[in-house]
């Protein structure tokens, strides 16, 4: 709903790319598929209406009606530009030229389980995904060994390897070192 809401919004301004910041694996494909349920629910509803419209109709007008003086057709016609709306946007999900998914993951174990988890569903739902940014990596600096920062930098090597195997060929790998500062605002983000 939120998204469907948002993008109204941003029909109407000028955007070059909007940027949706997810939550981890299970709610982004609970957020991805939510679209799709609710396009089906409103359809079965709107079928529903047509077949009981009037005999609805002349229950709610003898109870006094709905609240805010709203008439069925009122709630008919908002929720049909609803469907349509979330129908938009499950277009707009699916077509590679204008939405794409970028997985942003770290070089651990679970971590690498949840990112080929959710690129087998957005594959699923015809999301195109072709870029992985993988975060928070290590290059520990030969002048100033640390054990510690070597015995991490091995491990998510083996981790970064498991990523090029599975993802090299047909994905875009873009490694990220761990930085010493978050990364806010507009600056910071094209740095």
């Amino acid at each position: 709903m939120a998204f469907a809401e948002v993008l109204k919004h941003v029909k109407t301004l000028d955007f070059e790319v909007v940027i949706f910041d997810t939550a981890p694996t299970g709610h982004t494909l609970r957020f991805l598929q939510f679209p799709t349920v609710m396009e089906k629910a409103l359809e079965k509803l709107s079928g529903l209406s047509r077949q009981f419209g009037p005999m609805l109709s002349g229950l709610i007008g003898a109870r006094g009606g709905l609240p805010n003086g709203q008439s069925l057709d009122d709630l008919t016609q908002k929720m049909e530009a609803l469907r349509e709306t979330i129908g938009e946007v499950n277009k707009q999900f699916k077509n590679a030229d204008l939405t794409t998914f970028v997985c942003v993951c770290i070089a651990e174990f679970l971590s690498l389980y949840e990112t080929e988890r959710m690129i087998q569903e957005l594959n699923g739902y015809e999301i195109d995904t072709h870029s992985i940014v993988i975060n928070q990596l290590l290059f520990p600096k030969a002048s100033n060994p640390c054990e510690q920062c070597g015995a991490r930098r091995k491990m998510q090597k083996k981790y970064l390897d498991q990523y090029e195997e599975l993802y090299g060929e047909d994905f875009n790998l873009v490694k990220m070192p761990l930085l010493v500062e978050e990364v806010r605002g507009k600056d910071k983000l094209e740095k």
